[in-house]
């Protein structure tokens, strides 16, 4: 009986190794690289989609407040202003002059 015992040990752990051998060994061939490199470019493609997705709520959720504003007759808030009238920002302090085309 005990041999038996190990011996149904000895089988479940062999076909456990094998499994993974064999899962491990087609990864590395072209057709399992390939999927992986599909799986991978999805999942890029999904993220994308997602970030864009994300930008195009957030501008017009900012445009709907802006609309808002204009309508009640408010100022709106142009918190960037200074920085684009100031002469000084721009791309020659982003970009020093040797970085420059």
């Amino acid at each position: 009986m005990r041999r038996l015992f190990w011996l149904g040990i000895g089988l479940a752990v062999g076909v456990v190794v094998v499994r993974k051998a064999t899962r491990t060994a087609q990864a590395y061939t072209p057709a399992g690289i390939a999927s992986s490199v599909t799986e991978s470019a999805g999942g890029l493609a999904e993220s994308l989609r997602s970030f864009v997705e994300d930008v195009r709520v957030a501008m017009a959720e900012r445009e709907q407040e802006i609309h808002e504003a204009f309508a009640q007759g408010e100022a709106f808030d142009d918190q960037f202003a200074e920085l684009r009238e100031d002469p000084r920002i721009g791309d020659r302090e982003i970009f020093p002059e040797e970085h420059q085309r």
